[in-house]
C-alpha cells in the first residue's frame, strides 16, 4: 500500500489549519510534488487509487491518475481530521489550551472538531471496507490522518500515534497483510 500526502496547498504555504476545509488548491509547487509522488509511482502494479474527497488530495491523486491510468476513487474517510472553529486561522493565531481534566489528548475535540479517537474509527472502518486487490493500491490523504492511519495499519490504538514529519507529496509504501 502506498500512502501518498497532498502536494502543497495555497493554505500550507499561508501556514493556515486546514483540516476539512474542501476547497484548499494546490500551489504550483504542488502540483509539481504531485506529479513526482506519480512519477515515484510508476513500474508498480497500482489496481486502485482513493482519495480524500478535499481538492488539495484530488488534484495530487488527479496527476497520479494520469500518471499510471487507474481511475481516483473519492471517499470522505480519508479527509482530514475536523479542527472545527480553529480550521482557517494561522498557525501563529493558535494559543495553547489544556487537556480537559480525565481525558487524554487524542480523545479531545479539539476546535469542536473531531479527536485523534474520532479519525482513527472512522480510518479502521475504511480499512475493513478495502477489497482485496491484486495489486497495489495508492491512498492519497493529508499529514495528520496518514500519521493516524499508519497506527491503523500497525494495529496500534488511537493514543499511540506516532506524530512523524509526513511532507507534501511524500509517499511511503508499507506492507499490510490481508
Amino acid at each position: 500500500m502506498h500512502l501518498v500526502r497532498h502536494g502543497q496547498s495555497t493554505w500550507n504555504l499561508q501556514r493556515r489549519l486546514q483540516g476539512q476545509t474542501v476547497d484548499v488548491p494546490l500551489t504550483d509547487l504542488g502540483h509539481a510534488q504531485a506529479h513526482a509522488a506519480a512519477a515515484g509511482l510508476v513500474g508498480r502494479r497500482i489496481t486502485a487509487i482513493w482519495s480524500s474527497d478535499q481538492v488539495r488530495a484530488l488534484q495530487t491523486a488527479g496527476a497520479i491518475s494520469d500518471v499510471l491510468g487507474v481511475p481516483v476513487q473519492a471517499c470522505a474517510a480519508l479527509r482530514e481530521q475536523a479542527l472545527g472553529r480553529l480550521e482557517g486561522l494561522s498557525y501563529d493565531d493558535l494559543t495553547e489550551e489544556p487537556v480537559p481534566d480525565g481525558a487524554h489528548l487524542s480523545e479531545v475535540r479539539w476546535g469542536g472538531g473531531e479527536s485523534v479517537r474520532d479519525v482513527h474509527g472512522r480510518l479502521s472502518g475504511f480499512v475493513a471496507g478495502l477489497a482485496p486487490t491484486d495489486g497495489e493500491v495508492v491512498l492519497v490523504s493529508h499529514g495528520d490522518t496518514l500519521r493516524i492511519l499508519l497506527a491503523v495499519l500497525a494495529g496500534r490504538g488511537h493514543r499511540d500515534v506516532e506524530w512523524l514529519e509526513f511532507g507534501n507529496g511524500e509517499v511511503r509504501t508499507v506492507e499490510v497483510a490481508r
